[in-house]
């Protein structure tokens, strides 16, 4: 199943907010379904294309195995549809679970075409954590496997509990044998990617080996599963190959898009350490509300500077003067227009420390959306401004930059 980690990745296979209220709606998540640990579960709309297609095919095969059951079928095979998802979704909380433990936020699970994902908002720290943490969803589908298998020496085979049981016992299987093949976005290549972390040393070194293996993978999914269904003797008609080769297509297009992912990010996390807030933030110079703009310019440029705060009659800052409110006054109006109405006061989340850099930095940024915020010492002391735009700059620059 999928474990992504949101700041942007990863593991993928077949398959927190406080009193305010949330639509059932999220934006790009499907239906709310409820909030285990505290965790939102999302249903995505793909979800009821795919519980009409394993209605359909799995009512065909009871019409086999049960055929005096009739259109009752198909009520049958909605159950083993819903009753499949649900064991997805322990699957995926028992990523999250493990997630929570080691401390590391979920943003969200989400039912999806082919499974679940756990978005996870930050890497693990440590190569056993990340196996720990990619192995335990795997573990669980077992566990579920063989649960499913108790309670069939429980029933008589042939009858609608027997072949629910043996089916979600199959399926089970199937998700937990498929997730640990080893290679990104799947459960196995985050495994891999752990213990190549483990013996290089270096998370990036596991990445490239497992994204690579991923990309082999689908290659062999793409190949081997429609071969597979036309070698089998058995097939009297091609519908079923060609069903086999779409899905073959559609698989191996998710495990090869989800292995560019994990590249791309691990890429985005190595240079991360490159946006540091004291070598983005501009210099500043204080002035006082009922400063005319040309005068603080002037004042601005004398000393170098390439921002303006507005501070009281204690010298404390109060208000940001706005970049963009700036180049927006003509030349000629500007000994007119006083600085106090071109600036946006200080929220308590546009104050943030100059040592921060990398994700805590574009993390600290996001929670409060501005675009300019006073930069501070750790002793309190002003040290400038920092510019959105300038943090995007580098941020493309550093994304932009060819692999050492």
């Amino acid at each position: 199943m999928n474990e992504s980690s949101g700041q942007p990745g990863n593991s993928g296979g077949p398959g927190a907010a406080g009193d305010r209220k949330e639509r059932p709606r999220g934006p790009g998540g499907g239906l709310l379904m409820g909030r285990p640990f505290g965790v939102p579960v999302y249903v995505a709309p793909s979800w009821f294309l795919v519980a009409i297609l394993i209605t359909w095919i799995f009512g065909g095969q009871l019409e086999r195995v049960l055929p005096d059951l009739g259109a009752v079928r198909y009520l049958v095979s909605l159950f083993f549809a819903i009753a499949f998802y649900a064991s997805v979704l322990v699957h995926e909380l028992a990523h999250t679970v493990a997630a929570l433990r080691f401390k590391l936020p979920v943003r969200r699970i989400q039912l999806q075409f082919f499974g679940g994902v756990s978005e996870i908002e930050k890497e693990s720290e440590t190569p056993g954590r990340e196996f720990v943490l990619a192995f335990v969803g795997p573990l669980l589908s077992m566990a579920l496997a063989g649960v499913f298998w108790l309670a069939m020496r429980g029933v008589r085979p042939g009858t609608v509990p027997g072949v629910l049981l043996a089916g979600l016992m199959v399926s089970n299987l199937i998700v937990a044998v498929f997730n640990l093949l080893p290679g990104l976005p799947l459960d196995g290549g985050r495994m891999l990617r752990a213990v190549v972390w483990k013996i290089s040393g270096k998370p990036m070194t596991g990445t490239v080996a497992a994204a690579w293996t991923g990309r082999v993978l689908a290659i062999v999914v793409l190949v081997a599963l429609p071969l597979l269904s036309y070698s089998d003797d058995m097939r009297t008609d091609s519908t079923g190959s060609i069903t086999d080769a779409l899905l073959g297509a559609v698989l191996a297009a998710i495990i090869w898009t989800g292995a560019g992912n994990a590249l791309r990010m691990a890429r985005l996390r190595e240079r991360l350490p490159d946006l540091r807030a004291r070598s983005l933030t501009r210099r500043a110079v204080p002035v006082s509300s009922d400063t005319p703009l040309s005068e603080a310019l002037r004042r601005a440029n004398e000393a170098g500077a390439r921002a303006l705060v507005v501070v009281d009659g204690n010298g404390d800052p109060m208000a940001l003067v706005r970049e963009a409110a700036i180049v927006d006054v003509p030349e000629h109006r500007r000994p007119w227009v006083s600085v106090g109405g071109l600036s946006q006061d200080l929220q308590p989340g546009m104050r943030v420390s100059a040592e921060l850099a990398g994700e805590e930095l574009l993390d600290t940024l996001r929670a409060t959306p501005a675009t300019e915020y006073l930069v501070v010492e750790p002793t309190g002391e002003v040290y400038g401004v920092l510019s959105t735009s300038d943090v995007e700059r580098a941020f493309v620059a550093a994304m932009a930059r060819p692999s050492s």
